[in-house]
């Protein structure tokens, strides 16, 4: 017993001390970035309004095409960013390339160094990210600090604490077949990642690749929406001064604005291309990503079953169900657009989500106090508006609308306000395409296979979220539908989990970001096998297969293949023995005419 004393006397005193270690902050330096042009002092005018990033180099606007920016929900003007030509484009490739070289030689304490400068600016600086996502997609701060703030320090977490060791050589074993091999798996940098990525939450669809190409050793170039670029190139800038705090190449990371050319020249000129978007474009983006033969990764939205049992406590569910399908005004490629309700408590969740749905008021989110922002383009209110009258036509029936508070004349077509649907089937427009706006279509059902039908009835498969009063209920609902991500009693769960891959399957998409699976995505993964005991024991090949090959090979090979995979252990004792035997022979070296024979 005395001896276990000092033992664990030692192990109490490990363990305060690395308590005590972790109460001692790590000293990450502060960075300044420069705010002036973004920062709304009320006296923005149109024909000063020129933002263009980076502010190194000797690029000049040349006459060509600009992406004009305007606040979605007051339609006031932010200014106008160049579109960089195919030629541009492809120059930046080139010095992401040259950059990456040296890159790809880091240490992971540089690497970790960059992220908790990043952290450290994210958390300091909130209010300045959250407000300039709003100004430029129309969403409310809190919409905001859920999917551009959480997300991403939840991610850069997720590398500081984990990232590292799923970047390391990973040993596996080498087989029967191969003992004296030692058998691993390296992951390489594939160079320069290009991204191509939608408007919706501007600053994490920034920071969700480039965290990741960052981290894994690659260069990244950033194609951002023509719909919010004016944030996007803001964003950049904080990416940029947290380089040059760990004194990494300044180009290793690029932000490029413009239109449908711009994408496609990157597209063209990258090792890789990873895409968030529609169907459509996504389709494009693999035709041209063919001609080079680079891998795709495509997160090209959803459909999103949320899916009630009887069994569940409605006053919780009714608020996450309402967060579900208005989150960033329904722009939100994880968010429930499908709901089904069991039909014993269909009519008391319509009522509860009814009464919420009614005191939400959607307005300019930066100009007064509202529960709800604008939609980011101009057009898609029409779409939703078409969606909900196909609806209404068939049999639809509109139960409950929000209200809209004080909007300009010039920014009326930028809300929409939520509504509750009700009577709606899968002949509707609505239960089938995407809208990606505020709208809640609420259908029943009785059974769990009919839930689980209705569910899988769309060319969507991106995720669901089942809540029931038992878990294991909810979770064999989950396991039958044909999506990529799957929340039991929680919704969009599995996006905040950083350490998971996010995807889907059918029209919404292939590949994964997230998690150990989208870090290695950017990597070259190699399979390396090396001499265990080099170099004592060497690769010799046995003699009877030696060039010339004796006449006795094909028999060798037989004894071998049966010697190591035999089902019986005396059929394998037996086939070891004529193995050695042939291999102690002084059998002289020939053709296989022997072999030819027995065949004949």
């Amino acid at each position: 017993m005395a001896f276990w004393w000092p033992l664990l006397v030692l192990a109490c005193a490990y363990g305060i001390c690395r308590f005590l270690l972790m109460l001692i902050p790590p000293k990450v330096p502060s960075i300044d970035v420069d705010t002036s042009d973004v920062l709304d002092d009320g006296n923005q005018a149109q024909e000063n309004s020129f933002i263009y990033v980076p502010p190194r180099g000797t690029s000049q606007q040349s006459g060509g095409k600009i992406v004009q920016c305007y606040e979605p929900a007051t339609m006031k003007y932010l200014g106008y960013i160049p579109a960089l030509t195919p030629e541009e484009v492809k120059e930046r490739v080139v010095k992401v390339r040259k950059a990456q070289k040296m890159w790809a030689k880091s240490s992971f304490k540089q690497r970790r160094l960059f992220l908790r400068i990043l952290l450290k600016y994210i958390i300091k600086h909130q209010a300045l990210i959250c407000e300039i996502s709003s100004r430029d997609t129309g969403k409310t701060m809190v919409d905001a600090s859920l999917g551009e703030i959480m997300t991403t320090c939840e991610k850069i977490n997720w590398l500081l604490s984990e990232g590292e060791q799923w970047l390391k050589p990973e040993y596996r074993s080498s087989g029967r077949s191969m003992l004296h091999k030692r058998a691993k798996v390296e992951f390489h940098p594939l160079g320069v990642i290009g991204a191509i990525v939608s408007w919706n939450y501007p600053f994490h669809n920034i920071f969700n690749p480039m965290l990741a190409a960052i981290f894994s050793g690659n260069g990244i170039v950033i194609k951002i929406s023509e719909h919010a670029s004016w944030s996007g190139c803001f964003y950049f800038r904080i990416i940029q001064s947290a380089l040059a705090a760990i004194g990494a190449p300044e180009d290793l990371v690029e932000v490029i604005t413009g239109f449908a050319e711009t994408g496609e020249a990157l597209v063209s000129s990258v090792d890789k291309v990873i895409f968030v978007g529609s169907p459509g474009v996504g389709k494009m983006i693999m035709k041209n990503a063919a001609d080079t033969l680079i891998p795709v990764t495509l997160e090209l939205g959803g459909k999103d079953v949320f899916i009630v049992c009887e069994d569940v406590d409605l006053d919780h569910v009714a608020q996450i169900a309402v967060r579900a399908v208005l989150q960033s005004s329904g722009q939100n490629c994880a968010g429930a657009e499908r709901f089904y309700v069991h039909r014993e408590i269909y009519s008391s969740f319509v009522s509860k989500v009814t009464k919420i749905i009614k005191s939400v008021t959607a307005g300019p989110p930066l100009v007064g106090k509202y529960d709800m922002g604008a939609l980011c383009m101009h057009e898609h209110s029409e779409k939703l508006q078409g969606l909900v009258n196909d609806a209404l036509d068939k049999g639809a029936e509109i139960v409950a609308r929000g209200s809209l508070g004080h909007i300009g004349e010039d920014a009326v077509d930028q809300f929409f306000p939520p509504t509750v649907i009700v009577n709606v089937n899968h002949t509707m427009r609505l239960m089938q395409e995407e809208a990606f706006g505020p709208i809640m279509p609420i259908m029943k059902f009785s059974s769990d296979e009919e839930v689980v039908r209705l569910a899988n009835d769309s060319k969507y498969g991106l995720g669901c979220a089942v809540f029931s009063g038992s878990q294991s209920r909810a979770r064999e609902i989950a396991s039958q539908i044909h999506v990529g991500v799957a929340a039991v009693n929680d919704f969009a769960a599995t996006y905040m989990c950083q350490s998971l891959p996010f995807g889907g399957v059918k029209h919404s998409g292939f590949g994964r970001f997230g998690g150990i699976e989208g870090l290695r995505a950017c990597c070259l993964v190699k399979a390396v096998v090396e001499d265990r005991w080099w170099p004592f024991v060497k690769t010799k090949i046995p003699k009877p297969i030696q060039y010339p090959v004796a006449e006795n090979g094909f028999e060798f090979q037989e004894s071998l293949v049966e010697a190591l995979y035999g089902l019986g252990i005396w059929d394998r004792l037996r086939a070891l023995v004529n193995v050695l035997k042939m291999l102690t022979e002084q059998n002289p070296s020939g053709s296989s005419s022997s072999t030819k024979r027995r065949i004949d």
